[in-house]
């Protein structure tokens, strides 16, 4: 039956590998179809003119990451208020979304959440608190980001770090601020500028970027290497969940009502 489904992976940007969770929905037998919000030469100017497809047309939305903030309309302009549109219809419709970093904070604030600035940033391996480690296995996962998203009262969140939530369920989406697709080869893209790292606008100056902050590109990349082996089956088995327990859950009518960001 899987064979049969198809999945849809908003990329915010290029370039955007999907990496292990692209990987992981294709061995569960996905149909795969992409779709670009920001493209490659628009990169340093993202105030693009974006019209989304239908999301009834899929079984499953995936968000990806961004360098860009979700209220930082001044720099994308007016696009991520049509995303946010586009995933409420799809939730509205019963169509499974997961948001995967800015996809995550996107998908919050969809919900009627909201997203701000962190106190500090989260990159590198961090382990998570699962509270439902049955559904995200607490680690350790990459993170790159310096904002956080903040949920409705009430909104099921299953995985935290000190310093910010982690992951949340909210009817058959499920929302993550860690990169569950990262690989050494996808964190060499970003590294090398134009990167889906998500969550602050200087996310966007690659390794440079990280430097500044005093961080040791190389000893990141060093311990991705490292700990990509394990991460792999980590990935395959969230998104499997992901589909087996999130995605199968039964319409809830009380988080399908649109909300403005």
């Amino acid at each position: 039956m899987l064979a049969f489904m198809r999945v849809l992976f908003v990329h915010q940007n290029q370039p955007s590998p999907a990496g292990l969770v692209g990987d992981a929905f294709a061995g569960l037998g996905y149909d795969v179809s992409e779709f670009t919000v920001v493209p490659r030469e628009r990169y340093h100017s993202p105030q693009v003119t974006v019209t989304f497809p239908e999301p009834d047309g899929y079984d499953a939305i995936v968000a990806f990451g961004a360098a860009w903030a979700v209220y930082d309309e001044a720099t994308t302009g007016t696009w991520i208020h049509d995303e946010i549109a586009f995933t409420q219809r799809a939730i509205a419709a019963g169509i499974p979304v997961l948001g995967i970093c800015f996809g995550g904070q996107m998908l919050a604030a969809a919900l009627g959440g909201s997203v701000a600035r962190a106190p500090s940033p989260e990159i590198g391996w961090y382990t998570v608190d699962s509270s439902e480690p049955g559904l995200i296995d607490p680690g350790p996962w990459f993170q790159w980001h310096s904002d956080r998203f903040t949920v409705l009262p009430g909104t099921r969140v299953v995985a935290r770090t000190g310093l910010a939530d982690q992951a949340f369920v909210s009817g058959r989406s499920l929302g993550l601020q860690f990169h569950p697709e990262l690989t050494s080869a996808v964190l060499t893209t970003w590294l090398c500028g134009g990167g889906d790292s998500g969550g602050g606008a200087e996310d966007s100056d690659g390794a440079a970027g990280l430097v500044a902050q005093g961080i040791d590109v190389d000893g990141l990349l060093a311990r991705t290497r490292a700990l990509e082996a394990e991460a792999a089956p980590r990935a395959r088995e969230l998104v499997r969940r992901f589909v087996r327990d999130v995605a199968t859950a039964p319409v809830d009518a009380t988080v399908l009502t649109p909300r403005s960001c």
